[in-house]
């Protein structure tokens, strides 16, 4: 398999180094034998400024085991290379959306050149998009106990096992590019948006939580909640095109739904009632638009294109294409002849054209 990229030194572990997954190239013209553990077999060798690994034939297929000092450990290169033909299957031939991530990448690293490194390790650097994610979700998430290339690992399996997470994936960026002002590129979308992260990472873990692995999936839960400040039990179904924005304080419970091309911002709840088990949270129906600091409680419905308004606290079903506002929320136009919406809220991300009709005050 032939690598290139980075500079990783001799003596450094390639099973635990970030730097890994974006490449390496030698640092020695000479051949060096790996490691990784005694009398391995694997041989280490340049040819044309390309990395290249060989067996001698007999020993183990892979090195787990700590490195030796001085050393390089091939890993995660054997494991790459045993990987590359399932991933080349499963991944489309031309991802136009990937490409467009690839070249702004570029773009930015020649106009900010203290970028450049990690653009270069953390999107240039990949094959696909869902590599990219997994390494930098693993990043995001690691802790001095659970390593960024376990995760880096784990995130990957899951996203190349899953046809319907990778069409999510694309939908979601898509979605915050074309929904928030503020997103000047899908790179950016996925280098800084935290929403967006803790959506993907959110799918992980939901994934992991119905293949029975709740141990781990909650242990995700726990560190997105701790590093994004986005609190999503790993058992709540969320669909695609979705869009967490700014999503500080969002909080989603356990028999939750979410539908296809919803909004949601910062500050919001989809809680239970009590302390009693059972399907107990709302039901998001698509193109739902929720408001900033909104609070919805219980096994409630919100009906397909609904609005609800910033701040508001919501206990009882709202009806499709309507718009709920206030504590507790009321229907605008009333109850028995609401008004009805002729746009999909979340798209148009409108949150106040309603106002005229809800309320005369004036500041």
């Amino acid at each position: 398999m032939a690598t290139s990229g980075l500079i990783l030194q001799l003596g450094c572990d390639v099973s635990t180094s970030s730097a890994f997954s974006a490449g390496l190239s030698a640092s020695k013209q000479r051949p060096l034998r790996c490691f990784s553990h005694k009398n391995c077999p694997h041989l280490i060798l340049k040819r044309r400024g390309i990395i290249k690994i060989r067996s001698t034939g007999f020993g183990r297929e892979s090195c787990w085991e700590k490195p030796h000092k001085g050393y390089i450990s091939m890993s995660l290169v054997l494991k790459e290379d045993k990987e590359k033909n399932k991933e080349e299957n499963l991944l489309p031939e031309r991802d136009e959306l990937w490409l467009e991530m690839r070249s702004e990448c570029r773009r930015d690293a020649e106009a900010e050149p203290t970028l450049a490194s990690y653009l270069y390790s953390t999107i240039l650097a990949h094959r696909s998009l869902e590599n990219a994610l997994a390494f930098h979700l693993g990043n995001k998430l690691s802790n001095s106990t659970l390593l960024s290339s376990q995760l880096y690992n784990l995130i990957a399996d899951v996203f190349m096992e899953d046809a319907y997470i990778r069409e999510c994936i694309r939908a979601d960026i898509k979605a915050f590019r074309e929904r928030d002002a503020a997103c000047v590129s899908y790179s950016h979308c996925l280098l800084n948006f935290k929403g967006f992260s803790a959506c993907q990472a959110h799918r992980v873990a939901h994934r992991l939580w119905n293949q029975g692995r709740v141990s781990l999936a909650l242990a995700i839960q726990s560190r997105v909640s701790e590093v994004f400040a986005v609190d999503i039990h790993p058992a709540a179904r969320i669909g695609k095109g979705v869009f967490f924005d700014h999503a500080t304080g969002v909080v989603v419970g356990e028999t939750a739904t979410i539908g296809d091309n919803v909004s949601i911002l910062h500050h919001v709840t989809l809680g239970g009632t009590g302390k009693y088990g059972g399907d107990r949270h709302p039901k998001i129906g698509d193109g739902v638009l929720i408001g900033a600091g909104a609070t919805i409680l219980g096994n409630i419905r919100i009906g397909e294109g609904a609005k609800i308004g910033a701040g508001s606290v919501v206990l009882i079903e709202v009806p499709s294409y309507t718009t709920a506002v206030g504590n507790p929320a009321r229907l605008v136009g009333g109850k028995r002849s609401p008004s009805m919406l002729k746009e999909i809220p979340s798209k148009t991300m409108d949150h106040t054209s309603f106002i005229s009709e809800w309320s005369d005050y004036v500041i």
